[in-house]
């Protein structure tokens, strides 16, 4: 099951809630105020790169830490 970001309307608190992708829409109360009609937040995704230690990853993914360094494959 998904972890969903809210943020209550009512007092402004943040909170997560495991929800079933199909009811990501429906109405959340805030565990705080119990105030109805919280609004979902975007969360940002995490992940993993799969690079072994010591060796960097671009932010654009290119291999090797290759960002900054002039070496750049997708910039012509």
């Amino acid at each position: 099951m998904p972890l969903y970001e809210y943020r209550c309307s009512s007092c402004g608190a943040q909170f997560e809630q495991l929800r079933r992708m199909q009811d990501a829409g429906a109405p959340v109360t805030c565990p705080k105020c119990q105030a109805p009609g919280a609004e979902r937040l975007l969360s940002t995704i995490s992940s993993h790169s799969g690079a072994s230690a010591g060796q960097a990853e671009s932010p654009c993914g290119a291999p090797g830490g290759a960002c900054g360094s002039g070496r750049c494959p997708y910039q012509g």
